[in-house]
């Protein structure tokens, strides 16, 4: 059976310097009847382990570590007995919501991950924090975003640890370079391709935002 990628929308919270926000999060499970990775298991570790079902989810995909994509990541990975993998950059991030606790493994640029006969690397693509990264499924023509690229734009780069001039670095020569048809599977809210953003990177460092 091929790989295929289900979506579940949760609600919560994401809090940080100071301000708190309401916000709806995409959860990505990538796989078949057998076994699933997890991306961005957040607010509602329950309900995704019931959309899981029985299948064996052999990892968790952290975008990044802001606390709306992994405050509930370590109940989920109890849940289903999963290891979380984050880049090291971020680590100061994830510390501030589990200061005594650890992800199993880092993520690095490069790495891959094998899920129903498909293979999903791993891209760097900080700028929306320090460790911000994107996962490239080829053989399906997609791209897992996280809060990198948006319909409409960069992921916000306001706050602490974020950084414009590097966002922009690297939508540009990492996921712009990217076939245009490719589908970008997004944080929050809709999904766009890279051939409907590419045209409007200028007028993205024109606004800086």
């Amino acid at each position: 059976m091929s790989v295929r990628i289900e979506n579940l929308v949760t609600s919560g919270t994401f809090s940080l310097d100071g301000g708190t926000w309401d916000v709806d999060n995409n959860v990505w499970i990538v796989g078949d009847d057998d076994e699933v990775v997890v991306i961005d298991p957040a607010h509602n570790a329950k309900a995704i382990a019931v959309a899981v079902g029985d299948r064996e989810v052999i990892g968790i995909l952290l975008t990044h570590a802001h606390d709306d994509h992994i405050r509930s990541a370590r109940e989920f990975s109890d849940l289903v007995d999963a290891p979380i993998y984050l880049s090291a950059a971020d680590r100061m991030l994830w510390d501030e919501v589990y200061p005594e606790d650890a992800p199993e493994a880092e993520v690095g640029d490069g790495d891959t991950f094998e899920i129903a006969g498909a293979t999903i690397t791993a891209l760097s693509t900080p700028g929306h924090s320090p460790g911000s990264t994107c996962y490239h499924l080829p053989s399906e023509g997609v791209l897992f975003s996280g809060d990198t690229l948006f319909n409409g734009g960069p992921g916000a780069t306001g706050r602490s640890h974020s950084d414009f001039p590097t966002i922009i670095a690297s939508i540009s020569e990492r996921l712009l370079v990217l076939p245009p048809e490719t589908l970008v599977l997004t944080g929050h809210g809709d999904s766009t391709s890279i051939g409907a953003e590419a045209p409007h990177l200028a007028e993205w460092v024109a606004r800086g935002h």
